[in-house]
């Protein structure tokens, strides 16, 4: 149960403050801490980044930040991009599920990490 909520407040945390719905939180906690398998904590993860989404995006609405057409847009392809994963995350085994997820992290870290370093310093 703590481990539940820990994942909830972190992810909810890193979602609302960098915009990442937490999936990058709440699917290494479910598997790490919760023990659950790599399609359970991916399923799990989308079911909890829903409420998690609509909290940030009606708070950075607030703020003006939101683009309602780009993420419409983005969010209606999304939907068939969504359930195409699903397929495939349950054709796939969930060693590979989980290495290829690493991966993702991997390489989303070394680009940011070189988008950084290539700005020059203020």
């Amino acid at each position: 149960m703590i481990g539940a909520l820990l994942i909830g407040l972190v992810g909810g945390v890193i979602a609302g403050l960098l915009g990442l719905g937490g999936g990058v939180i709440f699917v290494p906690g479910l598997v790490l801490l919760l023990h659950l398998g790599q399609q359970q904590a991916e399923a799990t993860s989308l079911l909890a980044i829903v409420p998690v989404a609509l909290v940030g995006a009606i708070s950075h609405a607030r703020h003006g930040n939101v683009r309602a057409r780009d993420g419409a847009m983005v969010g209606a392809v999304a939907l068939a991009g969504a359930a195409l994963g699903v397929v495939l995350a349950n054709a796939l085994s969930g060693a590979l599920l989980r290495d290829a997820f690493a991966l993702l992290m991997i390489f989303v870290a070394f680009e940011l990490a070189r988008s950084a370093l290539r700005r020059p310093i203020p």
